[in-house]
């Protein structure tokens, strides 16, 4: 007979002995409004990472956590749908998954704790008052480094020397950092001698749209953009990226394992990880004002070889000898 049974047939808890009802834990219960699809592999591999640190700090689900998932698949309306839901089952403390999940949130609760990852300069979002002093009930984990958008061309051109156009793809509705990435992009690009092209899109119609047009020119490439949208529609751009040969760089490891070129960014499912560190500390009793936003301190090379030989491009073993993973 299960406890639970036990329990009902005696008539409530009040029926068991004392020492039975102390060892019971309280349930604490998190919400977590994920970016991906809920069939994605990503998001199914960055939710358990995130399960598995939880239970590294004690807290294991069905004994003394709850754990709701909420997949928003890159979608601004799912994101206010979902939050609404998250929000009105009032849990402990909520992970958000994105910068539009994190403006959803705060549009509905002050109070519920509130930890991100995947977010870009949340003081310019208003998300935090500083980072440092996040002040109210939200903190978590940034992805921007301003170097890193330079270093993005420099590899572009590393691997393909005669790259002289690149265009920039984007969902600006769930983007709203992207204008802080495009102009540290802009910035960078002279210098490497390429002009640059932004190619917001919202759908796959448009990501098709847009890279077609930019393969009408010889001598282009392609930054995508570390953000829900990409991620979710990874597939349709990879897809008319190899069709129309051209390079690409950004978004994360997805890319180049999905057989784009490369990528050159935080690893996702860690970061997953390291948001328990932060919703540990909440369940505990610290408050998210006094906890500051942890800034990238790594970011990971990975390169596709096999989709640089479809390309026709050679990458320099000097890039080869710097990568992290290298798959062939």
């Amino acid at each position: 007979m299960q406890r639970r049974e036990f329990i009902t047939v005696l008539g409530g808890v009040a029926a068991l002995p004392l020492t039975a009802r102390a060892q019971q834990e309280p349930v604490r219960h998190v919400g977590a409004l994920l970016a991906y699809r809920e069939n994605d592999p990503l998001g199914q591999a960055a939710a358990k990472a995130f399960a598995q640190a939880m239970e590294h700090f004690g807290w294991i689900e069905g004994r003394n956590i709850a754990i709701e998932y909420r997949w928003a698949a890159g979608d601004p309306i799912l994101y206010k749908t979902y939050a609404a839901e998250l929000v009105g089952l009032a849990p402990d403390a909520i992970l958000a998954g994105a910068s539009p999940a994190v403006e959803a949130l705060r549009a509905l609760t002050h109070t519920i704790p509130i930890v991100f990852v995947l977010t870009v300069d949340p003081v310019g979002l208003g998300f935090v008052q500083s980072l440092a002093r996040p002040g109210g009930n939200i903190t978590g984990f940034s992805n921007y480094d301003a170097p890193l958008m330079g270093k993005w061309l420099g590899m572009l051109k590393e691997v393909a020397p005669g790259i002289m156009r690149v265009a920039v793809i984007f969902n600006p509705d769930t983007a709203p950092f992207a204008t802080l990435f495009n102009r540290a992009i802009e910035a960078a690009a002279p210098s490497f001698g390429v002009t640059i092209t932004l190619a917001p899109v919202h759908n796959d119609t448009e990501i098709e749209e847009a890279i077609a047009a930019h393969a009408r020119q010889p001598a282009g490439g392609l930054i995508i953009l570390p953000e829900s949208f990409s991620l979710t529609h990874r597939g349709a751009i990879i897809a008319a990226a190899n069709r129309y040969k051209l390079p690409t760089i950004g978004m994360g490891d997805m890319l180049p394992r999905g057989g784009g070129l490369m990528s050159y960014w935080i690893n996702i499912v860690d970061t997953h990880a390291q948001a328990a560190s932060y919703i540990d500390r909440i369940l505990r009793g610290a408050a998210p004002a006094d906890l500051p936003v942890v800034e990238p301190t790594k970011f990971e090379l990975v390169i596709n070889l096999k989709t640089a030989k479809v390309l026709g491009l050679t990458v320099p073993q000097s890039l080869l000898a710097t990568a992290d993973e290298v798959i062939e």
